[in-house]
């Protein structure tokens, strides 16, 4: 048998079960990325009321908590199950972006005194709490339903997404506030002009930013409703057989959950320890790129109608495609299901970039631009094969949800870093922010040479 071949094969049937389990979840999932990015939209909407510092406080207040919410959110995933988990995620999430959407109206219409700064600084907090439990739901129910030895397509999935909540953010999200402007500015989409309608913005003295918190609402209270149907932890409840997924759990019969025993397995593995560590640095250069090109260009006045400024996200979104692909396919196909040897070469290339990004900045925002799609293609693609794909393999079904808390917790404590540290740095000089990114790279890249080898192993081996 090939070394990255299954030792079984799925039915169509239970294929096909797992797609509807998975597909939706992975919406779900990617609403949530809509309900939390919309702030960057916001940012930029809102002009003036949230400067560049504020901007970096609010958002390091969201992930800060964000990372040490896994904390109690992993562990407590693991107790309670993945589709509960989501659930609380969903709901949760939603009634935070409704009451942000009302805290931006009161304020753009003058009927509330309320500090902006001070009360997102909450409000997102409060958001990224719930947050926290879409990235350890989602993993904690696909290590029921896939096998170690095809976890690396699940990476690639894993990173689309993320790639579609990107879009759903940015490129929706600024839809969303062209279409509820008090005065139009630029040709509607029939869509748009339905949304406009619909939410009466014509009607409006002021600007209806409040719509681009009131929308990821609507779309996570909807799946939470269709989640509630539809999602099964693992292949037993949806009427197909549980099987030994190959794992670090492999062999293991116990299925009480016991966190001391599982904390102690994952912070005693050197290589979770070391993957938290690289996924730090995945932190600080995925939203110290993703987030601060558009701001960026908003503020040097470059291509305001340029496809790139007005399709931000759908760019993010066919990168984190193709690189979330790629790197599945590279782990799964080239090296036998290893995850080192992808988040390496993927570093490499952006090392590369963050070196690009230095000649690229007085006045050359298209080839910046290209640089930081490269750049998010690669970073991506390492997120999903560590994050959404080693905490499965080494945590194992008991311990995924605290697995990628830990490590999921790591790339928001590496998140919030770099909000607090851009956010003043930018303000002082635009030409701190690629040298910013430089050390990050160089270790994450070194980081991931280090686990070049590793792979999870089994107590026995696995069958279906």
């Amino acid at each position: 048998m090939a070394a990255n071949a299954l030792p079984f094969q799925h039915s169509r049937a239970y294929l096909t079960r797992r797609f509807w389990n998975w597909f939706p979840l992975g919406l779900t999932y990617a609403f949530l990325y809509m309900g939390r990015y919309n702030l960057t939209v916001a940012k930029n909407a809102l002009g003036h009321l949230m400067d560049k510092e504020a901007f970096g406080i609010i958002f390091a207040a969201g992930t800060i908590t964000y990372a040490f919410a896994f904390l109690i959110n992993g562990p407590l995933t693991d107790r309670i199950g993945g589709k509960k988990a989501i659930l609380i995620g969903a709901a949760g999430s939603g009634l935070m972006n409704l009451i942000m959407g009302f805290a931006v109206k009161g304020i753009l219409l003058g009927t509330s005194s309320l500090n902006l700064t001070m009360i997102f600084s909450i409000l997102y907090a409060m958001n990224m709490y719930f947050q926290s439990f879409g990235a350890v739901a989602i993993v904690k129910v696909n290590a029921s339903w896939f096998h170690v030895r095809e976890r690396g397509v699940f990476g690639g999935i894993f990173g689309i997404l993320i790639s579609m909540g990107i879009y759903f953010a940015f490129d929706w999200g600024y839809a969303i506030v062209e279409a509820t402007r008090a005065t139009v500015t630029s040709d509607l989409s029939w869509i748009q002009t339905i949304l406009r309608s619909l939410t009466g913005s014509s009607t409006t003295a002021v600007d209806a930013t409040w719509w681009v918190f009131f929308i990821p609402t609507i779309l996570l209270w909807s799946m939470f409703i269709v989640e509630f149907f539809l999602l099964r932890d693992r292949p037993g409840q949806a009427g197909h057989e549980d099987f030994n997924t190959g794992d670090a759990s492999s062999g293991d019969t116990d299925e009480t959950f016991h966190l001391g025993s599982i904390l102690k397995k994952i912070l005693t593995n050197k290589v979770i320890l070391t993957i938290a560590a690289i996924e730090f640095c995945s932190g600080v250069m995925r939203n110290g790129i993703m987030h601060w090109y558009p701001i960026y260009i908003k503020e040097l006045g470059y291509g305001a109608d340029h496809f790139m400024r007005q399709h931000w996200g759908l760019i993010l979104m066919l990168a984190g495609v193709f690189g979330g692909m790629f790197a599945g396919f590279l782990s799964d196909k080239v090296f036998g299901s290893r995850r080192g040897p992808v988040a390496a070469l993927l570093y490499g290339l952006m090392l590369i970039g963050t070196i690009g990004m230095m000649f690229s900045l007085d006045g050359h925002w298209v080839q910046l631009g290209v640089i930081v799609a490269f750049m998010s293609l690669s970073v991506i693609g390492v997120h999903g094969m560590l994050s959404g794909t080693s905490t499965m393999d080494f945590g194992g079904r008991k311990g995924a949800a605290t697995a990628v808390g830990l490590i999921d917790g790591f790339v928001y404590l590496g998140t919030g870093f770099q909000s607090l540290s851009l956010g003043f740095l930018t303000t002082a000089s635009w030409n701190y922010w690629p040298p910013f990114l430089l050390p990050f790279a160089i270790i994450g890249l070194v980081l991931a040479i280090r686990i070049w080898y590793a792979f999870p192993s089994p107590t026995k081996s696995s069958g279906h």
